[in-house]
């Protein structure tokens, strides 16, 4: 099937050239934003340098220089769920240097894809999905509550499971796990089954927690109550 560009803009006399593939939803991208991107990367002539793949998904501020200036110059404006073709050259990429399988002087393309934007300075909320509520007392602090999970980041890829071990048992209240796990079990009922969207900053933070969660990632886990005590 062929990719439907909506719109193609080439920016000042820089060289970077920016298609839109798929418009996004809700605000757009600004400068100081936390983007949550995939991505593949390759060469003019097709060959891939870099993707993120079954890799977990790759988040940075936004015009913060923490990525080539081509990335902090074509993502401005993109939104959530939105897919860019980025052709950047040389002097907004790598320049006469190059880096790895990446020789110097080369024009990188780049397709990516927002899969989310969070603006810092917003108060950070837990997304919760009930999948099946379940029966008896809702779980609030100071309670022991048995569960079972499996945690993903948010392009699908697990990084961690309960399931084929122990369940696992926490005391709520004790901050003995990160604050958004602890509020996504709040007013559970055993036997209930949720989805909880955990943003970085109620997760790992900025700096993720290495070499398993990156930087500012964003956390999904699918929740299942097993016994509240």
């Amino acid at each position: 099937m062929t990719t439907l560009i909506l719109a193609s803009l080439l920016l000042g006399q820089s060289g970077l050239k920016v298609e839109d593939m798929k418009v996004g939803k809700g605000p757009a991208a600004k400068a100081g934003d936390v983007l949550t991107m995939s991505y593949r990367g390759t060469l003019t002539n097709g060959k891939v340098f870099d993707e993120t793949g079954k890799k977990p998904p790759f988040a940075f501020k936004l015009g913060e220089g923490q990525v080539i200036k081509g990335w902090d110059q074509g993502l401005v404006g993109i939104k959530a769920g939105g897919k860019r073709k980025l052709t950047i050259p040389a002097s907004l990429a790598y320049g006469e240097k190059g880096v790895g399988e990446i020789p110097a002087n080369s024009t990188l393309v780049f397709v990516v894809e927002a899969l989310r934007i969070d603006d810092p300075k917003a108060t950070p909320k837990v997304e919760i999905k009930d999948v099946k509520v379940g029966t008896g007392p809702a779980a609030k602090t100071g309670n022991s509550v048995t569960m079972h999970y499996i945690g993903t980041f948010i392009n699908g890829v697990e990084f961690d499971k309960s399931i084929g071990r122990e369940p696992f048992t926490i005391t709520l209240g004790q901050g003995s796990v990160i604050p958004g796990f602890e509020q996504g079990i709040m007013g559970m009922k055993k036997g209930g089954k949720r989805k909880v969207t955990i943003p970085y900053q109620l997760a790992y933070g900025e700096r993720g927690r290495p070499p398993v969660i990156p930087q500012m990632a964003t956390l999904v886990f699918e929740l299942e109550m097993l016994s509240l005590k």
